[in-house]
């Protein structure tokens, strides 16, 4: 169960994850060692999942973004072929869908060509059909949740 504090502390490090225990101790109004002991009791029940860097696509020469819904020839709910789909390096999401198709990706690639040569790769695996929508403008992305 999660008191005012706990989200008061998943809000700052949703702004920042950086941010230092002094500073969130300070905000919340609570010592740097107790924040420390929330923030660990956090990770380890598993409500903190992970710190990463937010990256510029394109200053990695991933400036091509896409969703693709793939059909498999899986049987209902198996979940090997997107397993391996999300392996993939150019992946960044996978979520099993209900509907005509059975996953929903999130891509990033270089260009037109490196989106090709992944939409091979899919086929490699077993992808019986793919269909692409290229992002032509990203307006908000983010992985903030309302708390």
């Amino acid at each position: 169960m999660l008191d005012n504090i706990d989200k008061d502390i998943l809000r700052y490090l949703q702004e920042n994850a950086r941010m230092a225990n002094v500073e969130i101790a300070r905000r919340v109004g609570i010592a740097p060692s107790a924040v420390l002991k929330r923030i660990r009791r956090l990770e380890q029940d598993g409500v903190i999942m992970g710190y990463e860097a937010r990256i510029n696509n394109r200053a990695v020469d991933c400036g091509m973004s896409s969703f693709v819904l793939v059909a498999t020839g899986e049987k209902p709910g198996a979940l090997d072929i997107g397993r391996k789909i999300a392996n993939l390096p150019e992946v960044q999401e996978v979520h099993f869908t209900a509907g005509e198709f059975y996953y929903l990706l999130k891509v990033r690639t270089k260009d037109p060509d490196s989106h090709n040569e992944f939409v091979k790769k899919l086929g490699d695996i077993g992808v019986k059909d793919c269909r692409t929508t290229l992002v032509l403008k990203t307006v908000k992305e983010t992985l903030r949740l309302d708390i």
